[in-house]
């Protein structure tokens, strides 16, 4: 039996995760700003769950949430960097404090939830962290700069400590969602109030909030990230929806295209 830590668990793939884990009969410690809307699942596994405030921008509520895991189930073998929200503007039109506030939530929230539970981890030898991304870290779409931004940033981190902690037992995850049928892109979505009309056919074609349209489904995503856990050869990068897949290798043959051409002037640059 395993215990797990999944932040942003109030809803989402969050949630879909968080119930998917306790009908397999792990532990699941459920991170919220949100608990209220938790105590359904409190009900239905009270021995199995724990549901635990969390906002991830409070280093004093992350140390709380982990000594509350450990207290109830022992130790935490898996984590969820999960919680996130975008934030829709054009570089222009982005506020300082609303920037700061998407890079706290979704890069320092998981870069200081790491650091809580790897000292767990180094001593048992063991472990798995998943960090949430976007496929938009790769799309870079007009009017989510900041966003695809914070989310980079978390893959950057991410692939440095999974060298760091592999040789100590340790797996990390970056996995990158395409659209689901989640919150994400309605309630989820902070968008500048900050209006630039120049740039109305670009970051502003993205100024909408919408739901129930997406085809990705969160149940399905949760069994894949599970699967993708237990896995002996657990992967150190997962791609999630046909729309992600399908973005990745259009990505990847465009920059390649550019390689190729440039390519005699990236040899021209030594010395003679």
């Amino acid at each position: 039996m395993k215990s797990w830590l999944i932040t942003g668990a109030s809803r989402g793939l969050g949630l879909a995760l968080a119930n998917a884990v306790l009908e397999r009969g792990d532990n699941v410690v459920l991170g919220a700003r949100d608990t209220a809307s938790l105590e359904t699942v409190i009900a239905a596994h009270p021995q199995n769950a724990l549901v635990v405030p969390l906002d991830v921008t409070r280093e004093d509520g992350i140390a709380h949430a982990v000594e509350s895991a450990r207290e109830r189930f022992g130790s935490i073998d898996v984590l969820v960097n999960n919680a996130g929200y975008g934030y829709r503007a054009a570089l222009e039109e982005g506020e300082p404090e609303a920037i700061r506030r998407q890079f706290d939530t979704n890069v320092w929230g998981p870069v200081n939830l790491m650091k809580a539970v790897l000292p767990g981890m180094r001593a048992t030898r063991s472990g798995a962290i998943v960090n949430v991304s976007s496929i938009s870290a790769r799309r870079c779409p007009p009017g989510s700069g900041y966003y695809s931004a914070s989310k980079a940033a978390l893959e950057s981190i991410s692939n440095a400590v999974r060298k760091e902690v592999e040789p100590l037992g340790i797996t990390v995850t970056i996995v990158e969602p395409g659209s689901f049928r989640t919150h994400f892109s309605s309630s989820s979505l902070d968008i500048s109030p900050v209006i630039i009309d120049d740039y109305a056919p670009t970051a502003g074609a993205r100024r909408r909030r919408f739901e129930g349209t997406q085809p990705g489904d969160p149940d399905k995503a949760a069994e894949v990230i599970i699967r993708a856990v237990a896995d002996d050869n657990t992967p150190s990068f997962l791609l999630l929806g046909a729309d992600a897949l399908e973005t990745f290798e259009a990505v990847a043959a465009e920059q390649a295209a550019v390689v190729d051409q440039w390519r005699a002037a990236t040899l021209a640059t030594a010395f003679d």
